[in-house]
């Protein structure tokens, strides 16, 4: 219940926030400054009439979003959302948290191919094509903490960086190798969860609306409630792997309650992935797919390595300063490599007489 009432908070924050960037109001009619919305969208999709194509896999077609619901919510098992605030505590957390979201993939799949419709079986074979490159990066990127945790325990891992040096805490961010994983795994998130820009699955402008065209009611609802409990889900993996779970920023700071620190860190990460929407145009399919495996898979290993290296290297500036020219240098190049191969030519416009 609390994830879910965290999905109609952040439907309204974000219909709010994207109407700041674009010189609107956002919604303002229903309950005081339209915070009332998330209510009256509920209402309205569970009133609205639930449509089925005649030739559709009617089956298949109503259990794809009830799998995707349920494939998000199965993650939530194993993030610690505070101190001794654990579902399951198992060994292999992070690698059960990678296999639930795997399903998600295969109800994107069953939608837009029960769907019986050609635009929504495109937009399905889109989105696992994106899922898939992306997921390699993803599960790279966590790699790193898993080696400097030496296990693959949720609870392990947070209980690592609860520690601190005076008041700083020893979150794996603060790390060379640690930043880098932390930004190559919030784009990948980025890219898994579907967000702008990296939307192409539901590319309004060729697509229509991608693998749920044929979704209308309270299906359509799951499918949009799963997207986003995907997104909070991976937020908490990143949070979990990161910095440093429920853990305090400051060690004078560990009298607040554990879980309300990572809500906040959650609301942060949230806050970034509005703004990204607000602020990047929407790629093509060929720089998508360009970025995961030229650049974001690279760079993954790359920061596997420079772990390595951090690990084996003695304290001092010296293993910040080999470590950093690691991930700095490859990172560079590789930025020059994908610009110096794009042709671009001037574009002439011709008007009729």
């Amino acid at each position: 219940m609390v994830f879910a009432s965290l999905f109609a908070v952040t439907t309204i924050l974000e219909r709010k926030g994207l109407g700041r960037f674009q010189n609107r109001y956002g919604p303002n009619r229903v309950g005081p400054y339209g915070l009332l919305q998330p209510l009256a969208d509920g209402l309205k999709s569970l009133t609205k009439e639930d449509i089925v194509p005649r030739s559709a896999d009617k089956v298949v077609h109503l259990l794809a979003p009830l799998i995707l619901v349920t494939a998000a919510f199965l993650g939530y098992a194993v993030l610690p959302i505070g101190r001794n605030m654990v579902a399951v505590n198992l060994d292999a957390g992070v690698l059960y948290f990678f296999a639930a979201g795997s399903i998600v993939e295969v109800s994107i799949f069953m939608a837009g191919w029960s769907s019986a419709n050609k635009y929504s079986l495109l937009g399905a074979m889109r989105a696992i094509a994106q899922m898939i490159s992306y997921e390699v990066p993803l599960i790279l990127s966590a790699i790193v903490v898993i080696m400097a945790a030496g296990s693959l325990s949720t609870v392990t891992i947070v209980e690592q960086q609860a520690g601190y040096t005076g008041i700083f805490p020893h979150w794996y961010v603060f790390t060379p190798w640690g930043f880098a994983g932390f930004v190559l795994f919030m784009i990948a998130a980025t890219a898994e969860s579907n967000r702008s820009p990296f939307d192409l699955p539901e590319g309004e402008s060729e697509i229509i609306a991608g693998y749920y065209i044929e979704y209308s009611g309270f299906k359509f609802a799951l499918f949009f409630l799963g997207e986003y409990l995907g997104m909070f889900a991976t937020s908490g993996l990143a949070i979990t792997l990161f910095l440093g779970g429920w853990a305090a920023p400051f060690s004078f700071l560990t009298w607040i309650p554990s879980y309300l620190w990572f809500f906040l860190k959650l609301l942060t990460l949230i806050a970034a992935f509005i703004w990204a929407r607000g602020t990047f145009p929407r790629l093509r399919m060929d720089q998508l797919m360009g970025l995961a495996w030229k650049f974001m898979l690279p760079m993954t290993l790359l920061n596997i390595f420079t772990a390595g290296v951090w690990h084996f290297m003695p304290t001092g500036i010296s293993r910040w300063l080999v470590c950093t020219f690691l991930i700095v240098a490859p990172w560079m190049l590789l930025s020059r490599g994908l610009k110096q191969r794009k042709k671009l030519q001037v574009r002439t416009y011709r008007f009729a007489e």
